[in-house]
């Protein structure tokens, strides 16, 4: 580790995490959802002084965890030394502040936490886009916080506070303005990479190469399957939302058969909606795809509820169609009884290397088109066919001698309209 990193302050933060009977099962923190709020702190660059959850009947609507908790959580960030409080659950913007005010401590809740992590972990110009256009769409209704209190001191018919008449408003619209403009810019500038993103796809899907993405909860083993699978050295690490931007590599599944791998960022349960929203240019390949692997953490006892919130997400991005092959991952580190199994399942250890000739060749069941390679001999005056195999062919060789001697990767349709021209010399 270098020098400079070793003088950075590292935030130290207190986790408090609130279960209400009325709040859904998604809103609601668990000790699980806790331990993985604990994670992502971590991934963020924090560490965790202390964890409250609490059982409320309803949330305070001042302060989301009430007056006598909130009196708690300060002692004990106090006592800690902790110099910021998160929250599991989602605040309003005036909670946040409220709270933030009343704790002495810089108060975020999840939503923002993972934003920043987002923030640090993107690399490529559209991953930072995204992280961007989701911070703008996450601050744009906390400006009202900010500014609300002014507006409501003078609606209450009291004066308005020394150096905030007038100009305190004008300013929330002007700060308003800005951030909309710079929304709708980001989201302009989206849009051109997605273009071209469809432009590059356009030209795959000529050259028939079938896409795989690979989809899965959040340190379900992903990236190293990826490397596994195509022998490349993405960093695979155990942290949280470690892969930001899509990584897409070849497989070779059999001498006639190549497909695309592609790697997405993990999904997460209580992902903020317009992180969603903001992240569909990134995880819009999964609806392109023709096959996905939905890659399950077999050693998590909670791997049910992640490959639900995984599921979940699928259909929101419209992918629910596309064929999948649910990958039991890390199964040497599996506790259960029997492995789940099945004709769309399969177990393997990316890590060991056990099961990847099985998925291999499972891969290759669904996608391998039953193509051939052959050796073609055109006349001359048969120039066209060479235009239509360099569209709808892979053509590996040419060769201009008595004939055009040309040697392709065909399709079934395709050799039915050249079989004509087939050389078995």
């Amino acid at each position: 580790m270098t020098d400079h990193t070793t003088e950075e302050k590292i935030n130290r933060a207190v986790l408090v995490g609130l279960n209400a009977a009325c709040l859904s099962r998604e809103e609601n923190a668990t000790e699980s959802s806790m331990e993985e709020l604990s994670a992502l702190l971590e991934t963020a660059g924090g560490v965790c002084v202390g964890t409250v959850l609490q059982n409320k009947d309803a949330p305070d609507p001042r302060t989301f965890i009430g007056e006598g908790k909130a009196a708690e959580v300060k002692a004990l960030a106090e006592a800690a030394g902790a110099d910021m409080v998160i929250l599991d659950n989602a605040l309003s913007p005036s909670q946040q502040r409220v709270l933030s005010e009343e704790l002495g401590v810089a108060v975020m809740d999840r939503s923002a936490l993972i934003l920043d992590i987002f923030a640090q972990r993107a690399r490529t110009k559209e991953g930072r886009l995204q992280v961007e256009l989701a911070q703008y769409k996450y601050l744009l209704p906390r400006l009202t916080g900010m500014w609300g209190h002014l507006v409501r001191q003078t609606a209450s018919g009291g004066k308005s506070p020394i150096g905030t008449r007038g100009p305190g408003e004008t300013q929330l619209e002007t700060d308003r303005r800005h951030i909309r403009k710079k929304i709708a810019k980001l989201e302009e500038d989206l849009e051109q990479v997605r273009r071209v993103r469809g432009v590059q796809r356009e030209r795959r899907i000529k050259n028939e190469v079938p896409v795989v993405a690979i989809v899965g909860y959040t340190n379900a083993g992903k990236s190293t399957l990826l490397n596994a699978l195509t022998g490349s050295d993405i960093p695979a690490n155990n942290r949280l939302f470690d892969t930001l931007d899509t990584t897409t590599r070849n497989l070779e599944i059999s001498d006639t058969c190549t497909v695309l791998v592609s790697d997405t960022v993990g999904f997460i349960s209580k992902l903020p909606h317009h992180l969603v929203e903001a992240f569909k240019a990134t995880l819009e390949e999964l609806s392109f795809a023709d096959l996905l692997l939905h890659v399950i953490d077999a050693s998590n006892p909670e791997w049910r509820e992640q490959a639900a919130v995984v599921d979940a997400l699928i259909r929101e991005l419209g992918a629910e169609q596309t064929p999948r092959i649910e990958v039991f991952n890390k199964s040497d580190l599996y506790r259960g009884d029997i492995m789940p199994h099945g004709e769309d399942i399969v177990s393997i250890s990316a890590r060991t290397g056990e099961g990847l000739d099985r998925l291999t060749s499972m891969i290759g069941d669904r996608l391998d088109g039953g193509a051939h390679r052959v050796t073609l001999r055109l006349p001359y005056d048969q120039g066209g066919v060479v235009d239509m195999l360099y569209r709808e062919a892979k053509v590996e060789r040419v060769e201009y001698g008595e004939t055009i001697e040309v040697t392709a990767v065909c399709t079934a349709k395709i050799l039915g309209q050249v079989s004509e021209f087939l050389w078995n010399g």
